[in-house]
């Protein structure tokens, strides 16, 4: 199983301890790429894709742990999206 499977695997099963560097590095694989330019600046974060569809959030702090709302929210546009 490799890094990519693992992860979504592991963002599939909602655990509380999915961080965001392991998002970062999840939809990395998945063609998104961090744009924090223009409206999106300090810890607002939005990531695109080629088909410049888009996830925004905030860089979880003082943890580095992503909420559970926020987990729920990024499988429901993967869905729709299908990429799980």
């Amino acid at each position: 199983m490799s890094k990519k499977e693992k992860l979504l695997e592991k963002l599939k099963s909602k655990p509380k301890d999915f961080t965001y560097d392991e998002l970062k590095t999840l939809l990395n694989y998945l063609g998104f790429y961090e744009n924090n330019k223009g409206n999106t600046s300090g810890s607002r974060v939005e990531f695109k894709d080629y088909l410049n569809r888009k996830i925004r959030l905030h860089k979880p702090h003082p943890s580095n742990i992503i909420k559970p709302y926020k987990i729920n929210g990024i499988l429901k546009l993967f869905e729709e999206w299908r990429l799980l």
